[in-house]
């Protein structure tokens, strides 16, 4: 194993760490003594791998808005019906909710005004990716029949992204993600076509 190779994994672990307590207890709920206290490194490799605090928040997001990506993007691949697509979509954040977190950029966004604004940007984009994908996945639902609802694709899609991301917040502190599933449910059978 080259010294690259071990950079590399090392740099992830810190990803891996940073992600979990960025969606358990928020981004200024963790600072680097608690990363390498939980891998058993140095703060001094921390900072090798991530200068600062606000380089590690970049990554996380940019890795978290890749996966999330790849997610939708095979969504796409599987899932035919726009209400299937809807679906699964909700599935992506009843999955970090089963796993006791909080979608990333979620918990980031609500701590926007006192992030840098690298993150503050990239958090912004991630919320655009998603807007985007669900406005065309409503477009689709509305053109093929499967879904009716009124207004702007566009306007639905904020109506889908809000309520999931809000009702993953209003669920976290009763430790009850079935109040997350009920609202997820009730909010897509909103944009359902009655049959």
């Amino acid at each position: 194993m080259t010294v690259n190779q071990i950079d590399v994994g090392t740099a992830d672990r810190i990803l891996d760490a940073a992600e979990a307590l960025a969606q358990t207890r928020g981004f200024n709920g963790f600072s680097y003594a608690h990363i390498a206290e939980q891998l058993g490194i140095t703060k001094a490799s921390l900072h090798y791998h991530f200068a600062s605090k606000g380089q590690l928040g970049e990554a996380l997001i940019t890795r978290y808005a890749e996966r999330f990506a790849g997610a939708l993007e095979n969504i796409d691949e599987v899932e035919e019906d726009a209400r299937d697509k809807l679906a699964a979509y909700a599935a992506l954040y009843s999955g970090v909710l089963d796993d006791g977190r909080m979608c990333l950029c979620g918990m980031l966004a609500a701590e926007y005004e006192t992030l840098p604004k690298p993150m503050a940007n990239a958090i912004v984009g991630f919320f655009d990716a998603n807007h985007a994908w669900l406005t065309q996945v409503l477009a689709q639902g509305r053109a093929d029949g499967t879904l009716e609802f009124h207004g702007d694709p566009g306007e639905g899609a904020q109506v889908v992204l809000g309520g999931l991301e809000g009702a993953l917040l209003v669920a976290r502190p009763y430790g009850d993600p079935a109040r997350f599933h009920t609202a997820a449910r009730r909010l897509l059978a909103a944009f359902a076509r009655a049959t």
